[in-house]
């Protein structure tokens, strides 16, 4: 099915300096409040629609991630953090799913006091180790696009989903040309590298509107999924 890899489209994220690329400016602008609304696709098929919301209320930055197709299938990601010199610190994630009259949950806890990251599927609960700098599935998109306005892709980026902490790396494949129906960009490819074979996610991000995806791609062996711009309201270069 096709919304199982919601978790998946989010945090495509999203990826090297805008500086690399002639005729892309290099104004780095601070994090900024945004919305975006994407067509989501499944096999080539239009099936529904998502936005992405990023907020500010005091120190604290919201990021939800939501998609929907008709009254059969829809997804929440939410993900609360603070960001300080260029860097995100986590603070809780959520995940809702529904297909049908199936629910889903998730939900991630972040203690950097106590060194702890408890994580919550339905019933089961983790516990796993801290490690600096780690990021959840959704915010992890923010951090690249911070790094690649900054001082470029780090080595590797550690990410906490329901099972474990894992290292994943983004790789910068050059620039190309998007048409959406929001307008034609000129983009960054980044590939997100996984472990798993017959796995790629693909991100093409836009400097012109402050590195936001402007389309995404996910291939799992047989099945596809991608997200591809309609609209946007936020800072632009």
């Amino acid at each position: 099915m096709a919304f199982k890899s919601f978790k998946t489209l989010s945090v495509i994220a999203s990826v090297g300096t805008a500086v690399l690329f002639t005729g892309y400016s290099s104004q780095a602008l601070a994090m900024t409040p945004f919305q975006a609304s994407y067509q989501f696709a499944y096999n080539g098929k239009n099936l529904g629609s998502a936005t992405r919301t990023l907020k500010k209320s005091g120190n604290t930055w919201n990021y939800v991630f939501a998609a929907k197709a008709g009254g059969i299938a829809s997804a929440t990601e939410t993900s609360n953090f603070t960001f300080n010199n260029n860097q995100i610190q986590s603070s809780n994630f959520s995940r809702t799913s529904k297909i049908l009259v199936h629910n889903n949950t998730m939900s991630i806890k972040f203690n950097p006091s106590a060194k702890t990251i408890n994580t919550t599927k339905d019933k089961e609960q983790r516990s796993f180790a801290w490690k600096s700098g780690v990021l959840d599935e959704l915010n992890a998109e923010l951090q690249i696009r911070e790094d690649l306005k900054n001082n470029g892709l780090k080595s590797q980026y550690w990410i906490a989903d329901a099972k474990e902490v894992e290292s994943r790396r983004f790789i910068k494949q050059g620039a190309e040309k998007v048409e959406t129906k929001y307008g034609t960009f000129d983009t960054i490819k980044v590939v997100m590298k996984h472990d798993k074979p017959g796995r790629e996610t693909i991100f093409w991000l836009s400097p012109k509107l402050d590195y936001l995806p402007v389309k995404v791609t996910h291939q799992d062996k047989k099945s596809s999924y991608g997200l591809l711009l309609t609209g946007y309201n936020g800072p632009q270069n």
